[in-house]
């Protein structure tokens, strides 16, 4: 397994969520009927999948590796560059889904907030997807010794088969999701 490989394919499949999160933000500015259980699959999706299983395969695999055997260079690019973006991440989704339950609770206004904070997102993960795509991982792959990229592919298979579940059920929302918004368009 190539870990980086693998990370890459993630990022095809968090983008893939992000479209879909457009197009159901779209729907609500239209003033279209709010599919609450379709929103609530999406978040999980970026909860689960895009922060619990991505983000942390980053930061405590591949980012922890970086910042130990590469020095000041990498310190600065993950930690006020990578982790920075990975927190904003999660605030925008902490405010998108505290917006989305207080639509469900009737407050018309917030469905401001949901569009705002899940669109803030997208933009956000778009940025920062074509960062490690296009610069992070390439530079942990050129500058990293061999033994430790093996180590990183290593840490990763365990954490693959520790949280396979998790990657399986997200596909299955991903997909579903797909069908429903991706196909009527």
């Amino acid at each position: 397994m190539n870990a980086i490989e693998v990370m890459n394919n993630e990022h095809e499949n968090i983008s893939r969520m992000l479209k879909i999160v457009r197009i159901c933000c779209f729907k609500v500015l239209k003033d279209e009927e709010v599919n609450y259980e379709d929103f609530d699959k999406m978040l999980e999706f970026i909860v689960e999948y895009a922060d619990k299983h991505h983000h942390r395969k980053e930061e405590d695999i591949l980012f922890d590796k970086m910042v130990k055997h590469l020095g000041g260079t990498a310190e600065k690019v993950v930690k006020t560059g990578m982790l920075v973006e990975h927190d904003l991440g999660r605030l925008y989704i902490k405010d998108f889904s505290r917006a989305l339950e207080n639509v469900k609770n009737g407050n018309e206004e917030s469905k401001l907030d949901l569009i705002a904070n899940a669109i803030s997102y997208t933009h956000l993960l778009e940025r920062h997807i074509d960062k490690e795509d296009r610069v992070i991982y390439k530079y942990a792959e050129r500058e990293l010794e061999s033994s430790i990229l093996d180590l990183v592919n290593e840490e990763c298979i365990e954490f693959e088969l520790k949280n396979n579940d998790i990657k399986e059920k997200s596909i299955d929302i991903l997909e579903e999701l797909e069908r429903e918004y991706i196909e009527e368009v």
